[in-house]
């Protein structure tokens, strides 16, 4: 062949890639595979091809998404329309500027499929920072849609309308989110109240003039449990800097009648509060704890470990503290701390054994700060903090060390036996803090008479585990802190010391087991010839540690064998004088030379130097973390106890927000009882107290007493005194005239009852009963002699319930679920009225004299 001779490309004889004979493969040019989905652009086009958006865009790909867009209105298959608009947020999403289609896009928007629409949102959200000029011409469209019949439509133009985020939409956004907080439906309110917070962070001003904030509490009456998870959580952070949202009695009331109907994002909302709240007595507190008991039975663990937190809080704001003028009887802080360990200890150890491991991990955590708090409380428990084979790494570490902690005579002989097998583990980090973990149950004395030798022993025989060298250092580590701490175990330890010596490698195990000869060397014959073989290798030691102990230890020894020790001393002292590797080793070397130089008598300087050798405190100085704990504890439930540091220390400043308690003042006196007839109710303490109390505001004030005779049953207040004492309670509830004869069926009754908000019905708790009744007959017979007639009734192991109902000469019918509790006996009554006086004074009224009525029937007076 001529070399010169140029090839045309492809070569005559060579096909074109793609099909035989050189033919392109149908499809694609080039014989490149069909864009996906096999329409232009990439548009799916047969069921059953790769439907998949993120691919590469040819050249040219955009325009093409313009032809089709401006196609769109004529399109009549919505599988089409919708991949067209997938594939646009597909290339979108892969950083391709596809903002050239705005005008495209924008006429897209006019359609009733919502799927599209909500694409459409994305696209004018994710290009609204950088085109705002192009944002603003979308502005008619959202606000038109904020107003569209479909709730859903309403609701995803509202949250795209606030996501755009510019300062010149204010103007815009402001009276859409106002129509929102009144719409119809829960969706497009909770949507409206989310979008308040959004403005509030661009323009704060706008948002005070606006006067949001006292409309975000007054939409804490909402009847959608949604709605008002979210109005919690935008007040928290409206009013971080001033510790979050305004608490008050009413408030926490309201939002704890309610918890049952909130989702599990909701109650964990509701629960964040009640640390921030201050009780208003001890019964009061102790009935918060009742109604919150019921959510140690969920599985979900925030919400457990929030519980606790709530409950720890409430201990704290209503235990006995020393120096209080309080009952004898009063249970202190630390009583009702224990109290509350004991209640919450089963619901935590059964999630640490389900849950996953990261979850258990954090549990594990908060297990470790409630057994520091009050403990032995879960030492019956230890068997559940076992190592497990398929335990992660993490888990078992953090088990080692609980189970030291819940070690106690009857229990310490199962967990040191348990930690002995775990030493010699494949995970070097495993056997050191077992090791540590045995060793604390022997300094800190909790495994009863007979545990420091029986560990003592344990250690020792570590010493000759020869192939695992980081167990024989850190039971040689181990054993140097028994020795400082009680001497008397000298003897059970001092036999395999020298032999330890020439196999320990490690500089902290080297340095533990020369301070401990020096601390036996009386009773150990070899000691200083053990001590001599060190000393004369000094030049090839390496660590400051190991020489630090030498010098402790052959100074020490000195005073006990001087005649074999002199001469070594001497030699090791010049050494050490002269080594400038440490600073602390050649201070301490030139101290000990002139002291014992200078020193006529010396047992003068043994004194000082044995006495700054002797453990004199009951504990280490970096064992003492107390300070820590406490801080701890009042961090509770958030990141401060996984990191087991304060907030300051991974939180800047600016962002820590303060933990406010509140009330103030309360408007009940601190020894007041709580009011039992009417506390749990909605209606009456809103009504009773302002919502924003305690921020600037002047407390609600106390309700005026009631005159002679008179009751303030649910709490109402009275607005004018009466001059005249009230008639006495037999007139009060012959006011209130019933029919005698009624009849209502079931569906009736239902309806009715569904009719009437719950927000609008009137809970009233604890009426106290002598005596659960025995029978629900007794009590429908009771009931119906004053014109109160029974629909349905039942009995259940805890309780008696009965579906009530009755109706007043004017036509107001009033239906009544009530529950009585056996243990403790006690009466809780819910009741709607329908129809009847639209005055709700007077309804109130009419309420307050059908309770009394019921309390006469039923002896309750």
């Amino acid at each position: 062949k001529n070399p010169t001779t140029t090839m045309s490309y492809p070569p005559n004889n060579m096909p074109v890639p793609g099909g035989p004979s050189g033919m392109p493969v149908p499809g694609g040019p080039g014989g490149m595979p069909p864009p996906p989905g096999g329409g232009p652009g990439g548009v799916p086009g047969q069921p059953g091809q790769n439907d998949s958006y993120f691919t590469e865009s040819r050249k040219g790909e955009v325009n093409e998404l313009r032809q089709l867009l401006r196609t769109f209105g004529t399109e009549r298959d919505k599988q089409k329309k919708r991949d067209i608009m997938k594939k646009v947020i597909a290339y979108m999403t892969l950083g391709i500027d596809v903002s050239r289609l705005f005008t495209e896009m924008m006429l897209a928007i006019e359609t009733r499929d919502l799927v599209i629409k909500k694409m459409v949102y994305l696209f004018l959200c994710n290009y609204a920072d950088t085109h705002p000029d192009l944002a603003q011409m979308c502005t008619n469209t959202l606000v038109k849609d904020c107003g569209n019949e479909d709730p859903m439509v309403r609701g995803l133009a509202l949250r795209s309308l606030c996501s755009l985020r510019l300062p010149q939409m204010i103007e815009y956004t402001s009276e859409p989110l106002r129509r929102s907080l009144q719409d119809g439906h829960a969706y497009v309110r909770k949507t409206g109240v989310m979008g308040i917070l959004k403005m509030y962070h661009l323009n704060k001003e706008e948002f005070d003039k606006a006067a949001f904030n006292d409309i975000l509490y007054e939409m804490l009456r909402d009847p959608d449990p949604s709605v008002i998870t979210n109005c919690i959580f935008v007040l928290n952070e409206i009013q971080a800097e001033v510790g979050g949202m305004a608490l008050n009695r009413a408030v926490m009331l309201h939002l704890l009648n309610r918890i049952h109907e909130f989702s599990e994002f909701g109650i964990l909302a509701v629960l964040d509060l009640i640390p921030r709240y201050i009780p208003a007595n001890d019964e009061e507190g102790f009935q918060i704890m009742n109604l919150l008991d019921p959510v140690l039975k969920t599985a979900n663990a925030g919400a457990v470990v929030a519980t606790i937190r709530a409950f720890l809080s409430i201990a704290t704001a209503i235990g006995k503290r020393p120096g209080d003028d309080r009952d004898d009887d009063s249970p202190s802080v630390e009583d009702l701390s224990k109290q509350v360990v004991t209640r919450i200890k089963a619901p935590l150890v059964t999630l640490i054994a389900s849950g996953s491991s990261e979850l258990s991990y954090v549990l594990l955590k908060y297990a470790d700060q409630l057994i520091d708090l009050c403990p032995g409380i879960f030492d019956d428990e230890y068997r559940q903090f076992y190592v497990k084979y398929s335990d992660p790494t993490h888990i078992k570490h953090s088990k080692i060390r609980l189970l030291a902690k819940l070690a106690n005579p009857n229990t310490a002989p199962d967990i040191v036996a348990e930690l002995g097998e775990l030493v010699t583990d494949a995970d070097e980090t495993l056997g050191r803090i077992a090791v540590r973990s045995m060793v604390n149950i022997a300094l800190n004395g909790s495994g009863g008479e007979g545990a420091l030798e029986s560990i003592g022993r344990r250690l020792v025989e570590m010493l000759d585990l020869q192939g695992i060298s980081h167990v024989t250092s850190e039971a040689a580590t181990a054993l140097a802190a028994l020795v400082r701490r009680n001497e008397s175990i000298k003897p059970v330890i001092s036999a395999p010391l020298p032999r330890a010596l020439k196999y320990i490698n490690e500089p902290a195990g080297k340095a533990s087991i020369i301070f401990l000869l020096g601390e036996c060397g009386e009773d150990i014959t070899e000691a200083p010839y053990a001590l001599e073989k060190v000393i004369d290798s000094y030049d090839n030691i390496e660590s400051a540690s190991v020489k630090t102990a030498l010098l402790s230890a052959t100074v020490n020894l000195f005073f006990s064998r001087p005649p074999e020790v002199q001469h070594m001393l001497g030699r090791l002292l010049k050494k050490a004088t002269e080594d400038m590797s440490s600073q602390d080793l050649h201070d301490r070397a030139l101290f000990y030379y002139r002291l014992l130089r200078s020193s006529p008598d010396p047992t003068v300087a043994k004194s000082i130097i044995s006495k700054s050798m002797a453990m004199t405190a009951s504990q280490f100085a970096e064992e003492d973390d107390s300070e820590l704990r406490a801080a701890l504890m009042d961090e509770f439930n958030t990141l401060c106890t996984v990191y087991r540091c304060k907030p300051e220390n991974f939180i800047e400043e600016e962002n820590i927000v303060p933990f406010v308690k509140l009330p103030t003042e309360h408007p009940l006196a601190a020894a007041a009882p709580v009011v039992d007839q009417g506390v749990n109710t909605i209606t009456d303490q809103m009504n009773g107290a302002s919502l924003t109390d305690g921020y600037g505001a002047a407390p609600a004030p106390a309700p005026q007493p009631a005159p002679s005779g008179e009751v303030d049953l649910l709490g109402f207040g009275f607005d004018d005194p009466a001059p005249a004492p009230a008639p006495p309670a037999t007139n009060v509830i012959q006011s209130l005239s019933l029919k005698t004869s009624l009849s209502l069926s079931g569906e009736d009754y239902q309806s009715k009852w569904g009719s009437v908000p719950d927000s609008e019905a009137i809970v009233i708790s604890g009426l106290p009963m002598g005596s659960a009744p025995p029978s629900t007959d007794v009590v429908e017979g009771a009931l119906s002699a004053f014109s109160v007639f029974t629909m349905a009734s039942g009995e259940l192991p805890a309780e008696f319930k009965f579906f009530l109902y009755a109706q007043e000469d004017s036509g107001c019918y009033f239906l009544i679920q009530a529950v009585a509790l056996k243990q403790p006996s006690s009466l809780n009554l819910t009741i709607k009225p329908v129809g009847g006086d639209a005055d709700p004074n007077k309804r109130k009224e009419k309420i307050g004299q059908l309770v009394e009525l019921i309390k006469s029937a039923l002896g309750l007076c």
